[in-house]
């Protein structure tokens, strides 16, 4: 290993075989930047005093990884793609700050499952029928009674979020700490803390930074509308018990922010699809899972409920059944070790951010 200084006058390792370890993760072809700076030039969110993406690229051909890993600037990225369609030499920088993303995702997880499955996609693929299996086991030990399946799958939310929040994401995080703040010895007072404690939760629920990016007001108007769908959805089916409850308001409520979230994700994964846009040429599966499993979520969750109206769920448990699959994948491997993490990090990237400043 050979050492290099980096930005602060400390030391740092260089690791010379960085550039396979993201290839893992999806990056394209970064180390044919010759260091124009056009990326930068045309990146809406490039100051004086911060430039996107191109340290980040510098940073990756070196094989500077714990510069990288004390970085908050992979997740102010919003990926609009203006970098990518500029660079003459097609390093598709945008794509690296997303497969950076990836990367950092991987070391701040504790239990090692999200490198695993973004760099094996049949490890993905296994993990998904297992979960299936998992399931029809469960339906058959229960004789595939209706009650049974509603309220064990009811009772399961409640236990997954409260279970994978506390033990899995919130260590994350402050693994995302640890290496952000503490380990680059920034020094920040408490009362800071709680000051900027705002700052989480306006990205959290608005992603305003994402403004900043030319020409990216509609994409972030339907992440907005998306995110408000999904947190009120899930709200409406774990807090209010959608599917067991016969309150109109919350039934209405439950159609509407169902609809919301297939609505959208139709258009969401048409663009993946097509791959005409910048930010969906080099889709990963993860990214695939995302969105078509938000997709399989809003819509289950909609003809469940429509379903229970008719009075026809006892007749088509297979309904709910399919419904209660997408459930666990999306509650035991997409949210804590695939791509919706990405909501939690960037939210507190941001809030790291204001600490640093």
């Amino acid at each position: 290993m050979c050492l290099c200084g980096s930005k602060d006058n400390k030391m740092s390792k260089i690791n010379p075989a960085f550039n396979k370890e993201l290839e893992k993760f999806g990056s394209v072809n970064f180390n044919a930047c010759y260091n124009c700076g056009n990326c930068t030039a045309v990146c809406s969110l490039s100051t004086e005093d911060n430039s996107f993406p191109r340290e980040m690229v510098r940073l990756s051909a070196l094989g500077l990884e714990d510069d990288i890993q004390a970085s908050l600037k992979p997740w102010e990225c919003y990926y609009c793609g203006e970098c990518s369609t500029h660079c003459p030499q097609e390093a598709n920088p945008g794509e690296l700050m997303m497969s950076l993303r990836r990367y950092l995702t991987a070391k701040y997880d504790w239990t090692g499952l999200s490198g695993l499955l973004y760099k094996s996609l049949p490890v993905s693929l296994a993990a998904f029928v297992l979960t299936f299996v998992a399931v029809l086991f469960f339906a058959n030990s229960v004789s595939y009674d209706l009650e049974k399946l509603l309220h064990f799958g009811h009772l399961f939310e409640g236990i997954a979020i409260g279970t994978i929040g506390l033990l899995i994401l919130m260590p994350n995080v402050a693994r995302m700490w640890y290496l952000t703040i503490l380990k680059p010895g920034i020094k920040v007072p408490v009362s800071k803390y709680a000051k900027s404690i705002g700052e989480l939760f306006v990205h959290m629920f608005t992603q305003k930074r994402a403004l900043g990016c030319d020409d990216n007001q509609f994409r972030w108007f339907e992440h907005f509308i998306l995110v408000i769908g999904y947190l009120s959805l899930l709200f409406t089916t774990v807090a209010l018990n959608w599917f067991g409850t016969s309150s109109l308001f919350v039934v209405i409520l439950g159609y509407v922010m169902s609809a919301i979230v297939f609505v959208v994700t139709v258009d969401f994964v048409g663009s993946r699809m097509k791959k005409k846009k910048e930010v969906s040429k080099h889709s990963q599966p993860s990214d695939i899972f995302f969105v078509v499993w938000l997709f399989f979520m809003g819509l289950s969750a909609f003809m469940v409920r429509l379903f229970i109206d008719l009075d026809i769920l006892d007749s088509n448990k297979w309904m709910y059944i399919f419904h209660l699959t997408v459930l666990v994948q999306w509650a035991l491997i997409i949210v804590p070790f695939g791509k919706w993490t990405h909501f939690l990090y960037r939210s507190f990237a941001m809030y790291f951010a204001k600490l640093k400043n």
